[in-house]
């Protein structure tokens, strides 16, 4: 089991770590290759249309070849996207490799949560799915900095690096007993199951949070730098909140574990709602650092939970495991791309209150809902 876990953190760090690997670059790749920020977007956005795309084959190719091949298949991609990210000469190759790296994302994220649950004791799910997620989230944190070596050193050797390390992860995964292959199902056995009121709940508790966090990245950066916080400053801000989610995943996970998915669910819901409705009045730096990082805290609330629900309403109705996260995946990313493409725009065409407050609704009507249960 401990191996399993470290082997399937390790899988999902390579593909965060080269995520947040991107943003302290941003600057670098608009002056080189005259980006506006339409361009810059449209960089940004090519990993989460990846992971869009790449959802159900990658819960495909799970069920029906297996969780162990699909992983290493992704590490591949992620390693060879890595490779040609670091050495591109054009927006075009930029944009093509973000977009594949997308792709690897989905299928290492299904492989590697299927992986994890076809080994763990029942009783322990949500604690090891937090877990995971915590050390992903930690992956992310160490991103930046990574984008900080490409800098100094030269994108190329250093993103080349990242694709031997998902190498070393993939010869791991090739040296580790994988799970047999479940009973293949097809694509309609899937759309089926959305007709379950416990799996399209769960999806949508992986959305929100993914709306939330949306919303908040492009949001808060903005008004902290408009309340006179640095750069650095506001870096610190989402290092500490990050590492503060992280921390407080495995806990939820547990606690989903010995109370039942609702309790943690609940809290999340109830904790959000404060965080949305405080994050837009805050006048001075130092409070909106804090009320950020306490939102942080309550949006990362639902994953574990939420995650853990999912899985065990899929064993409940016949539902193959691996295609359980393909649709968490597929959920994840148009949420995180509408929280900031559609937060971004509202609260420019209104003020930021607006989109804050439109979401503050959306976890009342979630919580009216879960409490119905």
């Amino acid at each position: 089991m401990r191996r399993v876990l470290i082997l399937t953190g390790s899988i999902v760090v390579c593909d965060t770590m080269f995520f947040a690997a991107l943003t302290p670059l941003l600057p670098e790749y608009a002056d080189e290759f005259g980006l506006s920020k339409t361009g810059v977007g449209v960089l940004q956005a090519a990993y989460a249309l990846g992971v869009l795309v790449g959802s159900i084959p990658s819960g495909y190719a799970a069920a029906r070849f297996g969780v162990k091949p699909t992983a290493i298949v992704a590490l591949l991609v992620i390693a060879g996207t890595s490779v040609v990210f670091g050495f591109a000469d054009s927006i075009v190759v930029l944009d093509v490799a973000r977009f594949m790296q997308g792709i690897g994302s989905a299928c290492a994220w299904t492989a590697a949560f299927a992986w994890l649950i076809a080994v763990a004791p029942a009783k322990r799910r949500g604690q090891l799915i937090g877990t995971v997620i915590g050390v992903a989230i930690g992956g992310a944190l160490f991103g930046p900095v990574l984008g900080g070596l490409a800098a100094v050193f030269g994108t190329g050797p250093v993103f080349s690096a990242v694709g031997l390390i998902a190498l070393v992860v993939a010869a791991a995964a090739l040296a580790t007993d994988g799970p047999a292959v479940g009973e293949r199902q097809s694509i309609r056995r899937l759309w089926a199951a959305l007709g379950d009121r416990r799996i399209a709940g769960g999806l949508w508790l992986v959305a929100l949070p993914a709306l939330l966090f949306g919303t908040l990245t492009v949001l808060v950066p903005l008004r902290l730098s408009d309340l006179g916080l640095a750069a650095t400053a506001i870096s610190a801000v989402f290092l500490v909140a990050a590492a503060s989610e992280a921390s407080l995943s495995p806990v939820m996970g547990r606690l989903s574990d010995r109370r039942g998915k609702r309790f943690p669910i609940t809290i999340g819901l109830l904790a959000s709602t404060a965080a949305t409705i405080a994050l837009p009045w805050p006048q001075r730096g130092v409070v909106l650092a804090v009320v950020t990082v306490l939102a942080a805290c309550a949006f990362g609330i639902f994953w574990a939970p939420a995650m853990s629900l999912l899985t065990d309403t899929a064993e409940a109705i016949g539902l193959e495991v691996a295609w359980v996260f393909a649709l968490a995946n597929l959920a994840w990313a148009p949420g995180q791309a509408l929280g900031a493409a559609a937060g971004g725009a509202l609260a420019r065409a209104t003020a930021d209150a607006v989109p804050y407050l439109i979401l503050t609704a959306c976890c009342l009507a979630t919580l009216a809902a879960v409490r119905q249960k």
